[in-house]
């Protein structure tokens, strides 16, 4: 068993994708490993800023033998009538670098055929190593590829070294230019001027540590998070450790060394959110606060070196964010001169989209579908409306321009400046959310109805000028805004119809679908449902309304999706009845019943227009079936009508006996007409009482 080290030292590599291209590297080595019959135990990746590294423990020093068989031509083909070999069998035979007489035959079920069997030795871990890394690296997926000097290779930054051994030896070969070697570069200002010089494969981490370079990114992330909290802890305050800031960091340093500095105190008058914004998103500072949660005027950044003068590190940074700070502030006390309301006029300057018109074009289609939200809520309208009036006023500020990532949440502060009242400054400050995945709701019944508004009108419009999604391009965020809507609505428990409210914003648009709203209106519903399969099933998060996925989600999700019900939340109600359902006794006999309905009625082809007449009922089953169903149909039409369907599939459950008895001692294809047509009717009772809440046939491959 060997150790193989594989690094690829470059210039300094985005940090938003390092993470993702060190896996890359991790995974397709390993697979060509594998696929070279080359096994391993263990594969560790490593990255840094400069470079991207792999090593290998438990590597087989080469490929077993194995084994080949090549079959050649049919021997009526090989031979002639007198036995002698032919053209293509000598040809094959030349192939295979062995006379013709040393073949042998294999016996087909299309007759005798010439085959050539041999035991092909195994090649040695070097030998497949130099042909496959080439590839390898070629295929790593990189942001945007670059090409550096006179060559032709491409990469996402140039590659200035390259380190292959095995052991103490490195393996002959050439990745982008690069001849291996066994010299790697420690940290640019505290590493060895003259490099570092592997012995051994296995000694990577610790030779890079003694050059001031943490090599495994898990380990300084988690350096990091530490070093984050102890300097916090010292200096009384608690730190605002972002999550997305603190993998961007880790994939900025090679030496993690945390500074505490501070800025000047008058800037706290700012809004919160502009002060984490200028340190977070601008400088990538991790802000200080109180125990209660109140900023500081301080913060901690991470340097990439140990400096004999860490003051003027500090000195630094703090001079860096000071105009920052000072301009935002100018932004805020600039943009104070003129009201959101006032501004409302200008929204007509601005195109939101070529086809569907400016931002006040927009603003009036959202202004009226979030005042209809906001009714259909039982939610007073007026702040929904005045919040949708003012909700896009703050994109014209000088503040948003500069940090965009704050629109809404300065058009919520300016509002409170203003005058306006608490909920329409909410409803505007709110209208994004959810941003993210795991990003909280709006907590306002305004806010939500301008949220929904907001993204229905996004959704409806697009699809209305073909602006679809398609494979991973998504320009518009629809994705995500109709993953917004859907959470809004199941895990904010909002019974709206959202059908509805499609084809309202769909009757608002400047154009016209191909063939009218009718067909948008369908697609973006379709659209909807594909996001809600993904809440669900996964590829998408999951929110806290989604149902246990533990008994058969996904046929759960589709034998309520085969009813389409138009309001999100009274879907997830219905897959959390059927959930439970499924896990009853009761439940996958009933659903192989239902299916067997299903089959019966299909089949039969008949239309059935009549109630069932008990008069006809001569089985003692089927009249025990039909009892049954009337007993219970009152009771669960009830628990429809007020949505308990878990209570509803309770009683359904009740059915089951009945149902398999009469399964078991009716015919239900009688010869009679009458007969026949007046069972086929008893069926169609009994199944369009099932699938008011979902199609539980569908249940079967659950069960």
């Amino acid at each position: 068993m060997s150790s193989l080290l594989v690094e690829i030292g470059a210039e300094e590599l985005p940090p938003g994708a390092l993470e993702s291209m060190a896996q890359g590297l991790q995974s397709r080595l390993g697979e060509s490993l594998q696929e070279a019959r080359l096994t391993y135990e263990r594969i560790q990746r490593f990255a840094t800023p400069r470079r991207l590294a792999v090593l290998v423990d438990g590597l087989a020093e080469r490929q077993p033998d194995r084994e080949i068989e090549k079959r050649g031509p049919p021997v009526k083909v090989a031979f002639d009538a007198d036995g002698a070999p032919s053209k293509a069998a000598m040809k094959f035979a030349g192939g295979c670098g062995v006379r013709v007489d040393e073949l042998q035959r294999i016996e087909t079920p299309k007759g005798e055929w010439l085959v050539h069997r041999a035991s092909e030795p195994g090649r040695t871990a070097g030998e497949v190593i130099s042909e496959v890394l080439p590839a390898v690296v070629d295929g790593i997926t990189v942001p945007r590829r670059m090409r550096w000097g006179s060559t032709e290779h491409a990469f996402s930054r140039p590659v200035r070294w390259l380190v292959v051994m095995l052991d103490d030896q490195v393996v002959p070969c050439e990745v982008l230019g690069c001849a291996a070697g066994r010299r790697t570069w420690g940290h640019r200002f505290h590493g060895p001027a003259e490099g570092v010089e592997l012995a051994t494969a296995n000694g990577y981490e610790d030779a890079l540590a003694e050059a001031y370079v943490v090599a495994d990114i898990n380990e300084r992330r988690e350096q990091i998070r530490q070093a984050i909290g102890v300097t916090a802890h010292e200096a009384g305050a608690e730190a605002l450790v972002d999550p997305d800031l603190l993998d961007e960091v880790t994939a900025l340093v090679e030496l993690p060394v945390p500074v505490l500095a501070t800025f000047d105190e008058q800037y706290l008058a700012l809004p919160r959110e502009v002060i984490i914004a200028t340190l977070q998103e601008h400088q990538r500072y991790f802000p200080l606060t109180d125990s209660d949660g109140t900023l500081r005027s301080a913060f901690i950044t991470i340097a990439n070196l140990k400096s004999k003068a860490p003051q003027e590190v500090r000195r630094g940074n703090e001079r860096v964010v000071s105009p920052r700070l000072a301009d935002a502030a100018f932004f805020w006390q600039a943009d104070g001169a003129r009201t959101l309301a006032s501004r409302r006029e200008d929204l007509a300057s601005v195109v939101y989209q070529r086809k569907l018109g400016t931002l006040a074009e927009k603003t009036q289609r959202i202004t009226e579908l979030a005042t209809a939200c906001a009714a259909a809520l039982g939610e007073p309208t007026d702040a929904a409306e005045r919040g949708a009036q003012l909700a896009k006023t703050d994109l014209l500020t000088d503040m948003v321009g500069e940090f965009p990532e704050l629109q809404g949440v300065m058009g919520g502060h300016y509002a409170r400046r203003d005058g306006e009242s608490d909920a329409v400054a909410d409803a505007i400050a709110q209208q994004y959310l959810p941003r993210f995945a795991g990003d909280t709701l709006p907590a306002s019944g305004a806010g939500r109805a301008l949220a929904i508004a907001d993204r229905l009108d996004t959704l409806v419009g697009s699809f209305a000028i073909g602006a679809r999604p398609t494979g991973n391009k998504d320009p518009f965020g629809l994705r995500r805004a109709a993953l917004g809507v859907l959470r809004i609505l199941i895990e904010g428990e909002l019974n709206l119809d959202l059908r509805a409210l499609l084809a309202r914003a769909a009757s608002l648009q400047p154009v016209r679908g191909e063939d009218g709203d009718a067909k948008v209106v369908t697609e973006v519903e379709d659209f909807l449902y594909d996001r809600l399969r993904s809440y669900y099933l996964g590829g998408d998060e999951r929110g806290a309304g989604g149902s246990d996925t533990a008994v058969g989600a996904r046929s759960v999700f589709e034998a309520v999706l085969a009813v389409r019900p138009p309001r999100p939340y009274d879907f997830d109600r219905r897959m959390a009845a059927i959930q439970s359902f499924a896990k009853l006794e009761a439940s996958s006999a009933l659903a192989a019943a239902n299916k067997r309905i299903s089959n019966i009625l299909r089949k039969a082809d008949a239309t059935i227009d009549a109630p069932v007449d008990p008069t006809r009922l001569s089985e003692p089953a089927e009249r025990a079936l039909h009892e049954a169903l009337v007993e219970c149909r009152d009771q669960v039409q009830a628990d429809l009508d007020s949505a308990r369907y878990a209570r509803a599939m309770t009683r359904l459950a009740s059915l089951r006996e009945p149902v398999d008895g009469f399964f078991d001692q009716v015919m239900v294809m009688s010869e009679d007409d009458a007969v026949r047509m007046n069972r086929l009717a008893l069926l169609s009772e009994l199944r369009a009482l099932f699938s008011q809440i979902g199609d539980i046939s569908l249940l079967q491959s659950a069960s």
